[in-house]
Order: structure tokens, then sequence, then C-alpha cells
């Protein structure tokens, strides 16, 4: 704070006057500098090496393969392919998780793996029966799963194209090892080092109005800001009413009486504005993103109660960090609630693609939770195991924290007689 007997006297002052005062730019300088210092590390730390950053991303891996073991092995291909895939990447960077076909469907519709590559029924069959042609070429089928995101999911994909890639060559070293392929032609030869063909496709499709699985992303964004400016309007716009700052739009400048008021009751008044605004602002949300803009969204019953209690949880933290922080809680609260949040919410890029950092951070951070939940109501049929139970059960939580810590702080100045009772005006 800058001591009065640091600036000139009132009737001297002017900009060129001020602006040499040297401690005048020392706490605009210093905190500008820290918050956009922390903010670049915190943003651009989370995404630039999602590639070194893998831990354990969990990929369905099904061997349906039924077909006999070659001669002179004791496995069919497809358990050959299982293990070579396995093998073909590191336990720190995927989880491969071995499912039949119907387990690995119900965690893609639970959001629970980011993709699947599948061994058919027929692989050994269709391995032994080339010709040298590629119209018959066994094939392994790489199942995506757009509503984790793009990125996720192409990050599957790729990681399964790669490794059924490799387990191809593995196969091809064991075919042209054959005498009888030394005759065949080249082409023919060619197709036996690297006889496996990879389609890609959606295993669990979404709409096409979900912005290829980003719509669940921006939407909880779309809630949070609006929770978090709804707050810090309703704080600030009820602290100039009862007197406790300065009213100026453009030129015109007033200040009204001040209202003898606890603390404690200005923040009883704040959270129960923000629990009754927060209903048309939510309205508001689901008007423009579903009935104008026409995002896919179903059980909007679930949507509508879900995403007004997003919207009121950050909402009742803003005023319960405002009101123990004061005049620097806005800024307390954009840490919390975006600048911390944003990177380890896992909706763009996956929480096992960052650093262990966001890993931690997503444990508890509010928007990993929100995402988590409406990730399950617009993508996967509303269940409960998608992510929607570990998102109301942290809502609640967030609810119970902002209103526990906000009448703490705010019953404990009160105690102290901390009282925002200021002069008025002369």
């Amino acid at each position: 704070m800058v001591s009065d007997r640091t600036l000139p006297p009132m009737s001297a002052a002017s900009a060129r006057s001020l602006l040499r005062h040297g401690r005048l730019w020392i706490a605009p300088s210093a905190l500008s500098g820290l918050v956009a210092l922390v903010l670049s590390l915190l943003y651009m730390g989370g995404i630039l090496t999602p590639e070194n950053s893998l831990h354990r991303l969990p990929i369905a891996l099904v061997n349906q393969d039924s077909g006999k073991p070659l001669p002179g092995t004791q496995q069919n291909l497809g358990a050959q392919v299982s293990a070579q895939v396995i093998s073909s990447t590191p336990d720190k960077d995927v989880q491969w998780r071995r499912l039949d076909i119907d387990a690995a469907k119900d965690q893609m519709a639970s959001g629970r793996i980011y993709g699947a590559l599948v061994i058919p029924t027929n692989f050994t069959t269709t391995v032994e029966s080339l010709n040298g042609t590629s119209a018959d070429r066994p094939a392994l089928t790489v199942l995506t799963n757009p509503g984790l995101g793009s990125l996720g999911s192409s990050m599957a994909a790729r990681i399964s194209q790669q490794a059924a890639h490799e387990a191809s060559l593995g196969i091809g070293k064991q075919l042209t090892a054959s005498p009888e392929i030394a005759d065949a032609s080249s082409a023919a030869r060619l197709l036996f080092a690297d006889p496996i063909a990879v389609s890609t496709e959606p295993g669990h499709p979404i709409g096409k109005h979900s912005g290829m699985g980003l719509s669940a992303f921006y939407y909880v964004l779309l809630l949070v800001l609006a929770g978090f400016l709804g707050g810090n309007i309703i704080h600030n716009t009820v602290d100039t009413a009862l007197g406790y700052s300065d009213a100026e739009i453009g030129p015109w400048h007033s200040r009204r009486p001040t209202v003898p008021i606890s603390r404690t009751q200005t923040l009883l008044l704040k959270m129960v504005m923000t629990a009754a605004l927060s209903v048309p602002v939510t309205a508001l949300v689901m008007l423009a993103c579903i009935s104008i803009l026409g995002m896919d969204a179903s059980h909007l019953l679930t949507l509508a109660l879900f995403s007004y209690c997003s919207c009121l949880s950050v909402g009742l933290g803003v005023q319960a960090i405002n009101a123990a922080f004061g005049s620097i809680g806005q800024i307390v609260s954009m840490f919390v609630f975006i600048a911390l949040a944003l990177p380890s919410s896992g909706a763009t890029i996956p929480l096992e693609a960052v650093p262990g950092f966001y890993r931690f951070l997503g444990i508890f951070e509010p928007m990993r939770q929100l995402v988590s939940g409406i990730r399950a109501i617009l993508y996967f049929d509303a269940r409960a195991d998608a992510g929607l139970t570990r998102g109301w059960i942290m809502i609640g939580v967030g609810v119970a924290a902002a209103l526990a810590f906000g009448f703490f702080m705010t019953r404990y100045y009160d105690r102290k007689g901390l009282h925002r009772m200021a002069p008025q005006p002369s």
C-alpha cells in the first residue's frame, strides 16, 4: 500500500508528478508480473509434452481369436499379437486392459477407457490363408472413444495403431522365414512382411453437434465462468448498495450511506442472492447452448439440475473467498476456479497425459469434477459410473466447504471486532 506521505498534496497531484514516485509502482508491478508468470507456467506446463507425460493411459485389448496355433507354436496368433502389443509399450505409459468385447464396450460407454484394440475371431485363420494379395489381409480394429475428448481418443488410437503395426512386423518375420515365401513375388513378400491391416472406427459414437467431444468442456467452462463472474458481480454490487464501496459509472461517482451489518450477515445475503440468481443464469446458458446453438444434449432434467448445482457451488466458493480475503479475494478465486482448474480438468488433454502436479490437482479442483459429471450426462447416458456420482459428491463437498470456510471466517472477524464500518465521506 502506498503511504500518503509519498504522494504530493491533492491540489498539486497530476499524472506526471505521480509517475515519479517509485512506491506507486511497486504493488501493481509485483502483482501483475507474478500473475502473468504463474499463469504462463500453469497453462503451458500442462500442455507442452502430453506424449512425454503419459501415465498409464487406459486402453482395452480384446483378443477374440479362436483359431488353433500354427504348426510349431504353442499360442494362436491372437495371443501372440496380444503379448507383442503389451510388450511394445512401457507399463508406465499405457494401461492395457485385457477385456472381452462386451466389457470393452461397457467401459467405453462409461468413459473408463480411451479406446480399444480388437483382434477378430478369425485372425489366425485369415493369416494362414494369405495368398499374397491385399484383398484378404487379416485386420485389427481400433475403436475410439470420442466422448473423452478428441485428443485423448486420438492418442489412444495412435498408440493402438503403432502397437498393431509392430505386431504385424513381428508376424511378418515368422511368415517370411518360411521357404515357400522365398519363392513368392516381390509384391507378395512385401505383403507377408507386414501382413496386418488396421481399421479405425468409433467404439462409442457421440452426436454430430458435440464438438468432437469438446462440448462438455466448453459447457462446463461456461458454468464456471457464470458462477465466478456472477459471484463477483453480486459481491461488488451488494457492497456498493450497502455503502462499503464507491459506485463509479463513467464520470459519475456516488457513495451510499453505510448500512450497519455484520460480516456474517453480509455473507449470508450474498450467498442467498447467489443461490437465487444461479437459476436464471443456468437457464440462459442452457437456452443459448441447446435451444439456440443446437448442442447435442439428453437427460435435460438431470443436466439442468447438475448445471445449476455446478454454477451454485462456484458462486458460493467465490463469496466465501471474497469474504475471507477481502480485495484480493477475486484474484484468489480466479486461481482456485480457473487458473488451477483449467489445466487439471482433463477435458482437453487427458490427466494421464499431463505432469503429476496436474494429476494431483485433478483430485479436488472443481472443474475436473464438473467435467466428469457433464460428460457422463452428455455422452455416456448419465451413467453413475461414468463420473456422474463423483461429480455429485464433489459438488456436495464443494458447497459444504464454501459454507464452512466462509462463515467460519466471517464469524471469526465479527468476534474479533473487525467490522467493515467505513467513515462517511464529508
